[in-house]
């Protein structure tokens, strides 16, 4: 086989699969990338048999074929180019000639036939906008559980519904919730699929590479997610399991509740936080008439006092929570004021984004004890 392709068009999928291809170089060939060249386009394939990526770019093909080369190293050597016209050939037992300018690189291939091969889509494809999936998802990744133990936590929950879009996270110490209204072409009944953190982080980053593109084509099969994004589709494993009836963790009967700027709290929180202990990364919150007084303490370091004006005239309250469950919440809202609601010191309290906006976005965090 023999092509030759710009280096800015094959740059930008190269960068774009290094999250796809297996690290841990378990089996060889997953550490590879496949180039199928054929006509005026390079196919590009990338998977650690979890999630899997295919995309294409221009190319002009003087001999069609297939060649596998490793991604990482691949990768490096068009980055270091100069911005020409890049040629590879194939020769014999898969090694790979490449040439750019006066720089010159030959690098062993495996044999294509060792590359696993991708599902393909099937089932009616439903479309959804590019920016809402998005936004759903950065605003509830990081409630992703990081245990290995809890399998069915390790995604999280999207729901599809005829009016609108749901989409879930908890790692049974909080819980991000995000819904918006949103009318869904194609479902007519409600649809949930649980997807993985590293599927999520991928989307979020091809979404955020590809300017042009407005919706995305979601299809699911018993086992795999597709993703199209027109040039690119992502393939990702689908978790099974049950997730958490998350309706039932909601807390309704909130009614100690104030509003706060957000930029002024979470500066408070991060400043009181560097004297918290390292194991608990407790804060407490201490909540009354006008006032908040967030503090924290460390047996051989000191302790750290802030005082906020508020707007609250029920009873006294103090609660202690994880500085770092906070901090992730409000540096993730767009919202310029949040409101904390909370029932006792001991039952889990509701962070909500203020004023209200198209996002119904809820975040449920379990209090520490102080």
């Amino acid at each position: 086989m023999e092509f030759t392709v710009r280096k800015f068009d094959l740059l930008q999928e190269l960068t774009l699969i290094q999250g796809v291809v297996e690290r841990k170089n378990t089996i060889p060939i997953l550490a590879n990338v496949l180039l199928r060249a054929e006509g005026g386009e390079l196919g590009i394939v990338a998977t650690d048999l979890e999630i899997g990526l295919r995309s294409v770019c221009p190319s002009k093909t003087t001999v069609p074929g297939t060649i596998t080369i490793p991604a990482k190293r691949l990768f490096e050597i068009v980055r270091a180019l100069p911005d020409k016209e890049i040629r590879f050939k194939k020769g014999e037992a898969n090694w790979i000639s490449v040439t750019c300018g006066s720089s010159r690189f030959r690098i062993a291939g495996l044999p294509q036939e060792d590359f696993p091969s991708l599902p393909e889509p099937k089932g009616p494809v439903i479309k959804i906008s590019a920016d809402v999936i998005s936004k759903l998802i950065t605003r509830t990744i990081f409630a992703i559980s990081t245990e290995d133990s809890k399998y069915t936590l390790s995604g999280a929950l999207l729901v599809l519904k005829p009016g609108s879009i749901i989409m879930v996270a908890t790692d049974g110490h909080r819980l991000a919730h995000i819904e918006k209204a949103e009318a869904l072409e194609d479902v007519t009944e409600e649809i949930k699929v649980l997807i993985p953190k590293k599927a999520m982080g991928e989307l979020v980053r091809m979404i955020s590479e590809s300017g042009d593109t407005d919706l995305i084509g979601f299809a699911r099969d018993d086992n795999h997610l597709f993703f199209d994004m027109g040039k690119r589709l992502l393939i990702s494993r689908m978790l099974t399991g049950q997730f958490p009836n998350y309706e039932a963790v909601l807390p309704r009967g909130n009614d100690r509740t104030f509003t706060i700027n957000r930029d002024e709290i979470t500066a408070a929180i991060k400043r009181v936080a560097i004297l918290s202990d390292e194991r608990s990364h407790t804060v407490k919150l201490s909540v009354s008439a006008g006032a908040l007084e967030i503090t924290a303490s460390h047996s051989d370091l000191g302790e750290a006092h802030e005082t906020l004006d508020i707007g609250y005239n029920k009873e006294d309250l103090q609660v202690g929570f994880n500085h770092q469950y906070l901090i992730d919440f409000l540096t993730t809202l767009d919202d310029p004021d949040v409101s904390f609601e909370f029932k006792d010191s001991e039952s889990a309290a509701q962070l909500r984004g203020q004023p209200a906006s198209d996002y119904n976005y809820r975040y449920v965090v379990m209090p520490m004890r102080i």
